[in-house]
């Protein structure tokens, strides 16, 4: 059944990417928006039905991580419009993925004997050559920018803390997930404002990306509690089975390209 429940968030996870991407007229800010609504609104609805208590400091950080999350968010939309989800979803994943391991190794202490930590290390290696090949490519056009790694590599900060959260805090999935949600959303709000696009709030992109919140927020809501019952590197690698989702449905479903070396690359890392 764990396992079951670590597989969720790599499918909402995988289909919400793919979602924003088919979208006509979409923007980043649009599906950044979209999103945060579409994820406050399977917030509330898990409330309603699962009402539970908190207190100021668990609501707080709740609210606090989930907008590191709209943080990691805005870096992957941004990277999508720039350079094809087939492209940024592997680099984000890897960025994410090795951030996450050593968080869960260092600070949680998930890796107890000399055996996990070579076959972490090993797994990490691996992870960052599958990152380097999924850079490359033949199409001069294509080719990934320092500027691009840069911000999806700051970016991921965001999802590292918001990925690590739940394995912090004593408290139950359904007390964390409304805020993180509320959080997500001001994120949101904060992104609009600071960029200066508030005018999406009016675009028919934006309304029409809260489906693709709809699947965020089902995914989100799954990996609390596999973060919990799996231990965050655990969770956090099944989850990012959702690289294998999004690229071959940037490839198939988005008709993005994919060099022999970038398919490579994904193989790679997802072993």
């Amino acid at each position: 059944m764990n396992i079951l429940i670590a597989l969720i968030p790599a499918l909402g996870w995988g289909i919400f990417s793919l979602i924003a991407g088919k979208i006509k007229n979409s923007h980043p800010a649009n599906e950044l928006m979209g999103l945060g609504t579409g994820a406050l609104i399977i917030g509330i609805i898990t409330a309603i039905i699962h009402p539970t208590s908190s207190n100021i400091t668990i609501f707080s950080l709740s609210l606090i991580s989930g907008m590191f999350c709209a943080l990691g968010q805005s870096g992957q939309f941004i990277s999508m419009r720039n350079i094809g989800i087939s492209k940024t979803m592997p680099l984000s994943t890897g960025f994410q993925l090795i951030g996450n391991t050593l968080i869960g190794a260092i600070i949680f202490g998930e890796w107890t004997s000399s055996s996990q930590y070579l076959i972490g290390t090993l797994a990490l290696i691996l992870i960052i050559v599958g990152v380097s090949l999924t850079a490359i490519s033949k199409d001069k056009s294509a080719k990934l920018k320092m500027r691009d790694i840069i911000l999806l590599l700051f970016t991921s900060i965001g999802y590292w803390i918001y990925s690590s959260f739940p394995k912090a805090i004593t408290a139950n999935a359904q007390t964390l997930f409304l805020p993180q949600m509320i959080g997500i959303f001001i994120g949101s709000i904060i992104f609009l404002l600071v960029s200066r696009q508030t005018k999406v709030l009016k675009e028919k992109a934006t309304w029409l990306n809260i489906f693709s919140g709809f699947s965020f927020g089902i995914a989100a809501f799954a990996y609390i509690f596999s973060a919990q019952l799996n231990g965050v590197i655990t969770a956090f690698i099944y989850s990012q089975l959702c690289v294998i989702i999004s690229t071959l449905g940037g490839i198939f479903f988005i008709g993005e390209n994919k060099t022999k070396s970038e398919l490579i690359g994904l193989f790679v890392k997802s072993c």
